[in-house]
């Protein structure tokens, strides 16, 4: 066991690291990577403890110290979820100008919804005792049980569209043209957004500058303009490209030096809009970079016969050397020949893998016959340490990509944004309380696929949900799974796509994904790339 995790744990913090790296924003302070790091290593560590319980309970040890580390990563993303990421992520949004007001506005954010939280669960509590008069479990085991209970109903449905969608969107964007055609749509999307935010972003600079220019030096509101005026002060000497065009004023725009409170919402507003714009702007050099590459990579194989099979690129300067013509070769065998291979390849292996997950989810229901691939092959290797965890730790880090996948897509489109090098704390903060809300209930979903003859440690601490809220009745751990099969398979056969094209006026309530941007070029994302 000793073994396995003396290479998890060091790949696990490395993984977390380069994550936060790679998306966080420049302005993101310490104590926000701090909590957002170790909320991601927590929902790591029960995800990676899972193999080592499945090993502990096939030698039937005893498993105290995998107790511990349960109870240890289990509480911490419970507490992180729950209490600590919301109040630093009010915290982060509030537009105050001192300590002590962004922390109370962050408390009253959080206390009005967790007041309707609380309300709700509750009535919850009151209706079991009412529907069953001998209930005697503890409120604890009943909070679990319920926080799973969602986690598990709603990770379920976003694991079978990341079953599904995974694979398809693997095998759809290796081929070159189908991809060109994305991008030219995603390319064109973009500049409309980010010409929105450069728009926002101009208005609110406007704003600030006007407001600034009514207010005297000896009005009271004035230290807060102050720090208002270094914003922009300290924008523009950070892009000195940036100019702000068209922006105008509206009605109530200059309504923001009432008092204190509006003052720190005009701060909070333009600190929203500058986020914005240079989120969008990142994302729209991400796609045009990765149009211009992909086009590389089609002239170049197409021009495989006269360049003598070396890849000529267009956006870096000539390599030149001993070694400039085989490495230029080198990439040409990897960009032109390999990678798409490859790309197929995988996705043909993750449709294996999510069929396979399928059929062990859709099996569940018969308790004498163990139909699961996953449960088969692991009781296969019998009580080798190493392979065992391998064995487990593969397709559950499937499972948490394709439900991670989905909760991002479905986000991404409501509530946060996920870009490199350019995402905030708020959206940073959000993203690992939804990361660590359903690490559990993922470890749970696929503890059920293995069926092994003795409860596992996290088992035997969680409960099962049927006997800690008899509400939902005997075999429900069994039975909610075929609704999540059912739903994966109507997705990969686009039912609910064709559905909503057939009612025209339902076509506002479609998830949009790639595969809307396949039907053709976009004639403006052409354009801009052209030029």
């Amino acid at each position: 066991m000793w073994v396995f995790y003396l290479i998890s744990l060091p790949l696990t913090v490395g993984m977390v690291v380069f994550t936060l790296r790679y998306f966080a924003g420049p302005e993101v302070p310490r104590y926000v990577l701090f909590t957002v790091g170790y909320a991601w290593f927590c929902s790591l560590s029960i995800i990676i403890l899972v193999p080592a319980d499945i090993w502990t309970t096939n030698i039937h040890h005893g498993g105290g110290g995998i107790s511990f580390f349960w109870s240890w990563s289990y509480w911490s993303t419970f507490l992180l979820t729950w209490a600590v990421a919301p109040l630093i992520q009010g915290f982060e949004d509030a537009g105050d100008f001192t300590v002590k007001e962004r922390f109370k506005t962050s408390i009253h954010v959080n206390l009005v919804f967790y007041l309707i939280v609380g309300s709700i669960g509750l009535i919850g509590i009151i209706l079991l005792i009412m529907m069953n008069n001998n209930w005697s479990h503890d409120v604890l085991g009943l909070a679990m049980a319920c926080s799973n209970t969602f986690g598990l109903v709603t990770g379920a449905f976003l694991l079978g569209f990341g079953l599904s969608e995974i694979p398809k969107s693997i095998w759809r964007n290796a081929d070159w043209t189908t991809r060109q055609k994305v991008l030219s749509h995603k390319v064109a999307k973009m500049a409309v957004k980010l010409d929105d935010a450069h728009q926002e972003l101009s208005n609110a600079i406007v704003v600030a500058q006007a407001t600034s220019n009514q207010m005297s030096k000896r009005d009271p509101l004035r230290p807060y303009m102050d720090v208002i005026d270094d914003m922009l002060t300290q924008m523009f000497r950070e892009d000195p490209s940036f100019k702000p065009q068209g922006g105008r004023l509206g009605e109530n725009d200059m309504d923001y030096d009432t008092d204190e409170k509006s003052m720190a919402t005009l701060r909070r507003h333009l600190r929203g809009a500058r986020e914005e714009y240079y989120r969008y702007k990142s994302e729209y050099l991400t796609y045009v970079l990765e149009a211009l590459e992909l086009e590389d990579v089609i002239k170049n194989y197409e021009r495989r016969d006269a360049t003598g099979w070396k890849f000529i690129s267009s956006l870096r300067p000539a390599r030149t050397g001993q070694l400039g013509a085989f490495l230029d070769t080198m990439e040409f065998i990897w960009r032109c020949i390999l990678r798409k291979q490859l790309q197929k390849i995988f996705a043909i292996l993750l449709g294996i893998m999510s069929a396979a997950i399928l059929l062990a989810e859709a099996t569940l229901l018969p308790t004498d016959v163990d139909l699961s691939l996953i449960s088969i092959l692991i009781k296969s290797v019998g009580e080798q340490e190493l392979l065992v965890q391998v064995v487990a730790l593969i397709p559950l880090m499937y499972m948490c990509v394709c439900t991670y996948y989905s909760l991002l897509k479905i986000g991404m489109l409501m509530f946060y944004s996920l870009t490199p090098r350019q995402t905030s704390s708020v959206n940073l903060l959000m993203i690992c309380s939804m990361v660590a809300r359903y690490a559990p209930p993922i470890s749970y979903n696929f503890l059920n696929l293995i069926q092994l003859k003795d409860r596992t440690v996290f088992e035997k601490r969680m409960g099962t949900i049927d006997a800690a809220v008899p509400f939902f009745g005997k075999g429900f751990n069994r039975i909610y799974p075929l609704f999540m099969v059912i739903y994966t398979l109507l997705v990969a056969s686009n039912f609910f796509d064709r559905i909503i094209n057939f009612f025209g006026s339902w076509k506002r309530f479609r998830f949009q994904t790639e595969a809307d941007d396949t039907d053709g070029f976009d004639p403006s994302g052409l354009i801009i790339l052209q030029k």
